[in-house]
């Protein structure tokens, strides 16, 4: 009995433990236009997904976009960090999550301009696009498709 109780208590404390790292890593500190409805609307996508988000409103995004190495041929209407990464634009919280959980050697992610369908562009028409994992240099690859 005792044994069962020490593997359950090391067990709760590895799910523990987890949870703690992903809190910690969760907080999205966003930079976006004070006027721009659809950074609002990603900001509701990534709060209904477990991120807790300090959004500072900005009279312009792209001074951060180039402070967190972000390429300007990737840029979007704002710009994030969370976990050590740079997060620009519309990129779904599953990705974030990706992103945090594999912890690749590279700058962040990038989901280009601001396409249809995308967190915080939800509506009838979906463009199909790609979350960009970007590196120092600016060299990226297709991290994620979403759409045909």
């Amino acid at each position: 009995m005792k044994r069962i109780t020490a593997l359950l208590a090391a067990a709760l404390l590895g799910i523990s433990a987890s949870v703690a790292v992903f809190a910690q890593q969760s907080v999205v500190e966003l930079y976006k236009s004070p006027i721009c409805g659809c950074c609002t609307d990603w900001i509701k996508h990534l709060r209904q997904n477990g991120f807790s988000v300090k959004a500072h409103d900005v009279a312009d995004a792209s001074e951060y976009r180039a402070k967190f190495g972000v390429p300007d041929q990737l840029g979007s209407c704002h710009t994030a960090m969370v976990g050590g990464y740079a997060i620009e634009g519309h990129v779904p919280a599953r990705e974030i999550k990706r992103l945090l959980a594999e912890k690749p050697k590279a700058k962040g992610l990038a989901v280009p301009g601001m396409p249809r369908g995308s967190p915080g562009m939800e509506g009838p028409i979906r463009d199909p696009y790609e979350v960009l994992l970007f590196h120092a240099g600016g060299k990226h690859t297709v991290y994620q498709k979403y759409g045909s």
